[in-house]
């Protein structure tokens, strides 16, 4: 799922490409992208575009008469920007945003579709999808430190929680927790005060650093957002080395997602064991990095 940094570019590039422009039409080529009635999505159309906000690990397009449209691209949507009366791309689009000057284009890969639109009037409606969640980036470190104990959670959740942090997801808390060298499992309100700090540095870090990377690398338009490169320490890297100690990556799989982390540098050697895996070899699940070999 795209997240913070990814979003910010987006909004970045989709700001350069439309801001001030008249919104021709609203295509919807999947009718259940489109998940409101009230407004009518065709008053959206010959509205100018005030301005693009991040809201979480969304899109917003700011229309002309206090109306907001709202895009989430779930796991699997990215945006593109294509010429006006480009052909789309097939089945992966859902909805085309046409100006003058191009068209933006949601998409989404696979054969189930999560991403969404919503169309809404007035800020009370647009503040109803917030999740609440505090934005992290100029946050400063004792209102970070409160947020963070304000309920007993794993670190991994805490930060992946969209009602306590904005932006973050699966990817980018695993480089946080990477580079604090902490572990995902260690409980918030257990942590002491010098680890908090390190915390609140390493989510500061990363993720200026990434959307600044991002930012660089899309130019005119993101055409490549995943949540895997090969620039990551750890996400997305099971089994390939650490780049700080040369151990092997190690996960922690869970539903659909996973946590990717060091042994050596986060957790002083041990293995984290996820719940169907520790089952199935009960006593023979190694505990730590030497039980491998």
């Amino acid at each position: 799922m795209p997240e913070l940094p990814d979003i910010t570019v987006y909004v970045e590039c989709t700001s350069a490409k439309v801001l001030g422009r008249t919104l021709r039409r609203v295509k919807l080529l999947n009718p259940f992208v489109l998940r409101t009635a009230v407004p009518p999505i065709a008053s959206a159309e010959g509205c100018r575009v005030l301005g693009v906000q991040r809201l979480g690990k969304r899109v917003v397009l700011a229309l002309e008469g206090e109306r907001w449209l709202v895009i989430h691209l779930m796991i699997a949507g990215r945006l593109r920007w294509l010429a006006t009366g480009a052909k789309l791309p097939g089945r992966l689009a859902l909805l085309a945003l046409e100006f003058d000057e191009g068209q933006l284009v949601l998409t989404e890969a696979g054969t189930t579709r999560h991403a969404s639109l919503h169309l809404v009037q007035g800020p009370q409606a647009l503040q109803a999808l917030d999740p609440g969640g505090l934005e992290v980036l100029g946050l400063g470190a004792e209102a970070f430190a409160r947020q963070l104990v304000r309920e007993n959670h794993t670190l991994k959740r805490a930060l992946t929680d969209p009602q306590l942090f904005s932006g973050i997801g699966n990817a980018y808390s695993d480089e946080i927790l990477h580079r604090a060298r902490l572990s995902p499992l260690a409980l918030t309100q257990s942590l002491p005060a010098p680890e908090v700090q390190r915390l609140y540095e390493a989510v500061q870090g990363v993720l200026t650093e990434w959307t600044e990377r991002l930012r660089a690398q899309a130019g005119s338009w993101p055409e490549k957002v995943t949540a895997f490169h090969p620039e990551m320490a750890v996400h997305g890297r099971f089994g390939q080395p650490c780049p700080v100690c040369q151990a092997p990556v190690q996960r922690i799989v869970y539903a659909d997602n996973e946590t990717n982390y060091c042994a050596r540098c986060q957790t002083g050697g041990r293995l984290l064991a996820d719940r169907a895996l520790s089952r199935l070899l009960k006593a023979s699940f190694p505990r730590h990095l030497d039980a491998l070999g």
